[in-house]
């Protein structure tokens, strides 16, 4: 079994209270891969440029992760360098360069298309539409986004909504495209879109879960190392999209899995700068916290 993931492929300045990186490998569908990789072949479409180093491309490669769809264009990689500061909970964009992302359109194999399982990690929502519509016979198609395209591409978010399965949006994003403050009306909302099944993260605070058939809470697996949190949506994004191809279904004992293991894989994230953690993460790893959390929670 197989999963697609479309997003970015980043270079990523970050500054946190611990330091500062420059030019890290970063990026929604780079975060995205190395939890979905635990669980599942993971087919990357993305678009780079010639300044992108090649040991990066070495470092995907060696994690399993499929890069037939990774576009190499003239021009210079998508970067993006934000700053993290107090509880280090939101960050501070300071900087950020389209550069060939700009004029990204995906192209990907006649196998790729297709693979049942898809993700659309943050990136523009029209670029997001434009593989969903090559792709041939899509079972589980889960959808990110930011509050950039909330506020400039509206139209395009809501129209992409009713062709997806699973939103996934952070509180703020939840709130802003909803309108609602309070997060189970603003699910309810956007439940009202189109997606079946939304996920609303909460960073510190955990998750929400909501369908029509269910709502589920969980909270974020407790840690006292946080050095960078850049990506661990996407990480916990990962972990839950990966598990579900895995499992092969889709139910409430499945979708309540899925979504512990991408809180502790979201969890490792936070522990070190760019991917210097979950590149290192292993199954066995995950079961570990998984084990540990399931205690935490039980009672």
């Amino acid at each position: 079994m197989s999963i697609i993931v479309l997003g970015t492929v980043a270079l990523d300045t970050v500054k946190t209270p611990f330091g500062r990186r420059k030019h890290m490998l970063g990026g929604s569908a780079a975060h995205f891969a190395m939890s979905a990789r635990l669980f599942t072949n993971v087919n990357l479409v993305a678009i780079i440029g010639e300044d992108f180093p090649a040991k990066y491309i070495d470092f995907l490669q060696k994690k399993g992760v499929i890069l037939t769809s990774l576009i190499k264009e003239r021009g210079r990689t998508f970067k993006w360098e934000g700053e993290y500061k107090g509880d280090l909970n939101t960050a501070l964009t300071l900087n950020t360069e389209l550069g060939v992302l700009s004029a990204f359109r995906p192209v990907v194999s006649e196998g790729q298309k297709k693979i049942e399982y898809i993700f659309l990690a943050n990136v523009d929502p029209d670029i997001q539409r434009h593989l969903l519509e090559h792709m041939h016979s899509p079972r589980l198609v889960g959808l990110d986004s930011m509050n950039y395209w909330i506020h400039h591409k509206r139209g395009a978010l809501l129209r992409l909504l009713k062709k997806v399965d699973i939103y996934v949006a952070n509180d703020q994003e939840a709130r802003a495209l909803s309108g609602e403050t309070n997060l189970i009306k603003a699910a309810r909302c956007l439940r009202s879109y189109g997606p079946r099944m939304i996920l609303i993260k909460k960073g510190e605070h955990g998750v929400i879960f909501y369908s029509d058939k269910f709502i589920f809470s969980i909270p974020a697996y407790p840690t006292d190392r946080v050095i960078d949190p850049t990506g661990a949506g996407d990480t916990f994004a990962g972990g839950f999209m990966g598990y579900l191809t895995w499992a092969k279904k889709i139910n409430a004992a499945s979708i309540k899995k899925a979504i512990a293991y991408g809180s502790v894989a979201a969890s490792f994230n936070v522990e070190d700068f760019g991917l210097n953690r979950t590149s290192r993460l292993t199954l066995d790893d995950l079961e570990r916290r998984l084990s540990m959390f399931r205690k935490l929670v039980l009672f």
